[in-house]
């Protein structure tokens, strides 16, 4: 595990996860420099995604290490937490386990999927060979930089730098993050005193992931965006300045 405390170490704490493939300087890279300015930033890397060698084993597991963290660096408590897609999952269970306390708990456009073990195995079996197979030679990955362009509307530079995030990373951390996560299941009207739960809601993923932030989570502040999938985080200035605005919000709103 890796993390790294950067950015206005006067501000507020904010910690960043990063979601599925992802190590924090790709998945955060295009707005790292704008939170730095105002939050004190925790940046998080998983087993299997910090550049050790170690392998990915289950996101219970990478939770306790996360909460060891807070606790002994922290005093157990921090002002937010921000995770992207997957990363969503361990703000989550950090609020849920009550181990450690945090005041604005920031939810990036996730889908929440869980599942039981046959559905998650099948599940796995479908996504992860394509998650680690499409980075394989050129003409994959010209293609799937192509695709990242036209759909999230990224740079040149950001596709490339997603596209080598992904082929880094072992397709054994890969799968266990992916299936374990779908294992990971979140209680449903989660609400802990001084805690708010907020939602980046990004209208193109549809309202059954709206529905389900409803339903996870006690009274959610839920934000609509109209862009994809965490696409303020591809670096379009139109989709990430309304967002950072957003979450600047969050984190003075009272709790």
């Amino acid at each position: 595990m890796q993390f790294e405390e950067i950015g206005n170490m006067s501000g507020k704490t904010l910690m960043l996860l990063p979601g599925t493939c992802c190590d924090y300087q790709t998945n955060f890279g295009t707005v790292l420099d704008e939170l730095s300015k105002k939050y004190h930033l925790i940046c998080v890397n998983y087993d299997g995604f910090d550049g050790s060698g170690s392998i990915f084993p289950d996101m219970i597991t990478v939770t306790k290490k996360i909460e060891k963290y807070i606790k002994d660096n922290h005093n157990g408590r921090l002002d937010g937490a921000i995770g992207s897609s997957l990363g969503s999952s361990f703000v989550g269970q950090l609020v849920q386990r009550e181990n450690v306390h945090i005041d604005h708990a920031i939810f990036g456009s996730p889908d929440l999927d869980q599942s039981g073990k046959v559905a998650a195995k099948l599940q796995s079996m479908l996504v992860v060979p394509l998650l680690t197979s499409f980075t394989k030679g050129q003409k994959k990955r010209n293609k799937t930089k192509e695709k990242l362009k036209s759909f999230f509307q990224m740079s040149e530079e950001t596709a490339e730098k997603f596209i080598n995030c992904f082929s880094k990373f072992d397709p054994i951390s890969i799968r266990n993050e992916y299936y374990t996560d779908l294992l990971t299941h979140l209680k449903d009207d989660i609400s802990v005193e001084h805690t708010k739960a907020h939602f980046i809601y990004a209208n193109k993923m549809g309202e059954k992931y709206l529905k389900r932030y409803k339903k996870y989570f006690h009274d959610p502040d839920i934000r609509e965006f109209d862009m994809q999938h965490e696409q303020w985080l591809f670096g379009e200035k139109e989709y990430a300045e309304p967002v950072l605005k957003a979450i600047d919000e969050f984190m003075d709103a009272p709790v």
